[in-house]
């Protein structure tokens, strides 16, 4: 009973809570949408790109902030979605602008997929500042972002995560703690890097289906009653097909997603293959001004008319 009055009263303090979010691009502003929906007070919203936080601050109702300090002052729980290890440190930075000024007493909720070892530096930090830092890894897209069915996996203080559950089970159908500062972002590398493998693998098959002069409709409906089944044949096997390559993943972050995972592996000594040559792929597509298209552009590399060479271009 004592715990399920503790969840109550954690409950009704963050639902009367300020939360400002860091980040507002396609995940996170969708994030926000959906927090403020539930009727929590989004009060600060801050992004590098300027006119699209302050688009999401007229449509919020809240205010468009300048400095990142700001935020910090205008909430109590902060949420942010930036892009790498470089971004999350300098919104941590240790002088300047910053969100740890002032930061006593706050909560910070960090979504982006970043090393675990920054996840590790920023829990300190905050830390030192008086703040409490959680990371909640996600591993779904803008669509699960804005109806609240995110698959979230975090990782912090136990006691940062119960603080922050309340408003994790708005944002996420599942929200499971997986362990200690860095150990969900472990995770999420790993969920990133097979998910990758298995885009390209299932590009590698129709682009060899497609040079075979094999249906691909009636393939991928083989492909999904076999063994050769995966979640990403239902998000991106027809997109791939159609070349529709609208960006809910880029092949950017596919690409930094499984460089960590890369560099998790090679700290301990471990050859893996099949990552190794899935980034190759995703740095080719960089290369080519292909790196914001949706990963399931991986496809343009391998159908034999659409490669660079053919004159072929998306």
């Amino acid at each position: 009973m004592e715990l399920v009055r503790r969840r109550r009263r954690i409950k009704h303090q963050t639902s009367n809570m300020n939360i400002g979010f860091v980040g507002v691009g396609r995940m996170g502003a969708n994030m926000a949408r959906r927090l403020a929906d539930c009727g929590f007070h989004v009060t600060a919203v801050y992004d590098v790109n300027r006119a699209a936080a302050t688009k999401l601050a007229g449509e919020l109702g809240c205010a468009a902030c300048q400095d990142l300090s700001e935020v910090t002052a205008q909430a109590d729980v902060i949420i942010t979605v930036v892009s790498d290890d470089a971004a999350m440190r300098k919104i941590f930075a240790k002088s300047g602008d910053s969100l740890l000024v002032n930061s006593n007493g706050k909560l910070f909720i960090n979504c982006a997929t970043i090393t675990p070892r920054v996840h590790l530096e920023v829990e300190e930090l905050a830390g030192k500042a008086g703040a409490r830092s959680l990371e909640a890894c996600m591993a779904s897209s803008i669509t699960q972002a804005r109806d609240g069915s995110l698959y979230l996996m975090c990782g912090g203080k136990e006691e940062a995560f119960r603080v922050a559950q309340p408003i994790l089970e708005k944002l996420g159908k599942t929200v499971r703690y997986v362990g200690k500062a860095g150990e969900a972002a472990k995770v999420k590398a790993l969920v990133n890097m097979v998910m990758n493998i298995n885009t390209a693998g299932l590009a590698e098959g129709l682009g060899l289906a497609e040079a075979l002069g094999l249906d691909l409709t009636m393939l991928r409906e083989v492909f999904s009653e076999t063994g050769a089944a995966s979640r990403v044949l239902q998000t991106d096997g027809e997109d791939m097909q159609n070349r529709e390559h609208s960006c809910f993943f880029s092949a950017a972050h596919a690409a930094k997603d499984s460089g960590i995972a890369l560099d998790l592996a090679r700290e301990l000594a471990l050859d893996l293959p099949l990552a190794r040559a899935t980034k190759q792929q995703y740095d080719a597509m960089i290369a080519e001004g292909l790196g914001e298209l949706d990963k399931s552009g991986i496809a343009e590399l391998t159908f034999k008319d659409r490669h660079k060479h053919s004159g072929n271009r998306v």
